[in-house]
């Protein structure tokens, strides 16, 4: 099976500009292709996630990545999908932030022996010459085509600044010159990139008169049409120290049912066969699925140790299985006893806010061991604690230890 298949049948794939030339590109020859990341915080999000196994996918059958930071373009910001300009960052951030994107990435990608390549697009675009590039690649570009990209349609009504209008010019010049750098001859990227990446596509067949291709991904959404990845504490990151192995885990573990097997596919490296097998369990055997999704992503994101750490927190939590050693903790001193139980959630960020816990007490969702919350202005006291330790229930699913030390 071709590359391009095994990504049809995982269901990637979304749109192409020539399927018939990329069928047969990538089933005779390795090719050289891209994928951009803005480097727009200190750690890749679960919305990076299936551009990451994309390039894995192709790394695996013999073609080489490239990696992208948009160091340059960050400087700008993308009007894709967004309602207001994005807020500029120093050179200094943006590099940090791309030497930590590599870190995650090493999981996925093999960059040694130049197998993959990670670039910034800094490195080109920062010391152009503003009417050189007006008259090498502004005269490829109708602006009356322009604005009938999805992109710039959604920001015309709010205003769209002339410095995101750049934007498209910036992404297609990236490709001419990995084109021109490294033999690059396809971008790939989410669906929602569709208008930049024939912009490049076009710009490559136009300016050099050779090939050059596009293909965009599925977006990763839930069955309803909602970006996955929110949780009640925002992104889902790949770092663990914004997001722990546990709450990773537990993300997965409790996806809606008809989300499993397309994470199976999307998100796993699991054969299809396995995939098709495990969607199709019902009622209390998917949970079985989720089990064998959420301990295969939080391996591929966070390893294998701290997986199996999650799943015997989870066990434990929700079976009675085994040690809560590995579940999810906050420390307090013996000085904080005594003090109001919502304030110390508060302090250490396990409630938004003591109005949220509030309305989580009045609405019957905070526990103490099986014992429901029933009054905000209770004493987190000493003799709520056995082995200085006490498990504090939110909602369903949401467990802390607090542990005194």
């Amino acid at each position: 099976m071709s590359v391009l298949e095994t990504l049809k049948e995982r269901g990637y794939v979304a749109q192409l500009t020539h399927e018939k030339e990329i069928e047969e590109l990538l089933a005779t020859d390795k090719i050289t292709f891209y994928i951009g990341f803005d480097p727009t915080a200190d750690s890749l999000h679960v919305g990076h996630f299936l551009g990451m196994m994309v390039m894995a996918h192709m790394q695996r059958a013999g073609h080489r990545p490239i990696c992208l930071i948009g160091g340059g373009t960050a400087m700008i910001g993308d009007p894709t999908g967004k309602s207001d300009m994005r807020k500029m960052m120093t050179a200094e951030t943006i590099r940090q932030n791309g030497e930590a994107f590599k870190l995650q990435m090493q999981r996925f990608i093999d960059f040694s022996d130049n197998k993959a390549l990670m670039l910034n697009n800094a490195d080109w675009l920062l010391d152009l010459n503003y009417v050189q590039v007006l008259r090498e690649i502004g005269v490829h570009f109708s602006v009356n085509r322009m604005l009938t990209a999805e992109c710039f349609k959604q920001r015309l009504e709010r205003g769209l600044s002339f410095l995101e209008f750049n934007y498209m010019l910036m992404q297609a010049y990236d490709f001419l010159e990995l084109y021109k750098q490294t033999g690059c001859v396809m971008q790939m990227g989410g669906d929602d990139q569709w208008s930049n990446i024939i912009a490049g596509v076009d710009l490559i067949r136009r300016k050099e008169g050779k090939p050059a291709f596009g293909l965009t991904f599925t977006l990763l959404t839930t069955s309803d049409g909602r970006k996955m990845g929110k949780t009640e504490k925002g992104a889902l990151w790949l770092d663990a120290e914004k997001t722990s192995p546990y709450d990773f885990y537990q993300y997965w573990r409790n996806i809606d049912d008809a989300d499993v097997e397309k994470c199976l596919a999307l998100l796993t490296f699991l054969p299809m066969d396995e995939v098709r097998r495990l969607g199709a369990l019902r009622d209390k055997e998917i949970n079985i699925a989720k089990k064998t999704l959420a301990f295969e992503v939080t391996q591929l994101i966070h390893g294998t140790a701290e997986a199996e750490k999650a799943q015997q927190a989870a066990e434990a939590l929700f079976s009675g299985a085994g040690a809560l050693d590995n579940a999810p903790k906050i420390v307090i001193t013996a000085e904080d006893l005594n003090g109001k139980l919502l304030d110390i959630l508060a302090d250490k960020g396990i409630i938004a806010s003591k109005s949220e816990g509030r309305r989580l007490i009045a609405q019957g969702g905070l526990y103490i061991g099986n014992d429901k919350v029933n009054d905000p202005e209770m004493i987190l006291s000493s003799e709520l604690f056995s082995d200085n330790s006490l498990l504090l229930r939110k909602g369903k699913k949401n467990y802390t230890r607090i542990v005194i030390e």
